[in-house]
C-alpha cells in the first residue's frame, strides 16, 4: 500500500468524489477504481464486492444530486444550472448505468418524478407571470423523461404547453 491511510479512509474519500465529481459520476466511478487497484500512485488495494458495491451507489447519488439540481427552480438562474435537457439525459445515464450494474431506480424515480411535477408547476406560474422560460427541451423529450420516471402525460400539470409557446 502507498498511503498511510486505512482501506475504510479511502473508499471513504473516493466516494466522496464519484458523489460529488459534477456532471459524469460514472467517469468518476472508473477512475476511483483504477486509482485505487491499478495506479501506481495509487494505493494499490483489493477492493471487496462490499467496496464496489458503496461505490456504486455514490454513483447513483453523484447522478441523484445533478438531476435534482436541474429540477429545482431557484437553480434556474444559477450558472450551475442546466436545464431539463441535460435532465433528461443524465437520467438516461444513470438509468443505463443501473440496468447496467443491476442496482435499483425506483427511489430516485420518485424523487425525481417529484421534482418533475414541482418544477414544472412553478415553471408553468412563472411564464404566466412573464417569466422567459428555462425549459430548454423540445415536448418531446420532456414527455419522454416524466414517462421514464413513472410519470404518466395524463398527470403533468395542465397548461404546460405555454412553456413551448415561450420560447422553445
Amino acid at each position: 500500500m502507498r498511503t498511510n491511510l486505512s482501506t475504510v479512509e479511502i473508499i471513504t474519500d473516493e466516494i466522496i468524489i464519484v458523489e460529488t465529481s459534477g456532471e459524469m459520476p460514472e467517469v468518476a466511478y472508473h477512475g476511483s477504481i483504477y486509482y485505487m487497484t491499478d495506479d501506481p500512485e495509487g494505493p494499490g488495494l483489493t477492493l471487496t464486492a462490499s467496496y464496489l458495491r458503496q461505490l456504486k451507489l455514490a454513483v447513483l447519488e453523484g447522478y441523484r444530486r445533478i438531476i435534482i439540481r436541474d429540477l429545482t427552480l431557484d437553480n434556474r438562474d444559477k450558472g450551475l444550472y442546466r436545464g431539463l435537457a441535460r435532465c433528461a439525459v443524465n437520467w438516461e445515464r444513470l438509468a443505463k448505468f443501473c440496468r447496467a450494474e443491476g442496482l435499483e431506480i425506483t427511489g430516485i424515480a420518485e424523487e425525481v418524478r417529484n421534482a418533475l411535477q414541482t418544477f414544472l408547476r412553478g415553471e408553468i406560474d412563472d411564464v404566466r407571470q412573464g417569466r422567459q422560460t428555462s425549459v430548454n427541451c423540445p415536448a418531446a423529450c420532456l414527455y419522454e423523461l416524466a414517462a421514464k420516471v413513472g410519470l404518466a402525460a395524463g398527470h403533468l400539470p395542465v397548461g404546460l404547453t405555454i412553456l413551448w409557446d415561450a420560447g422553445v
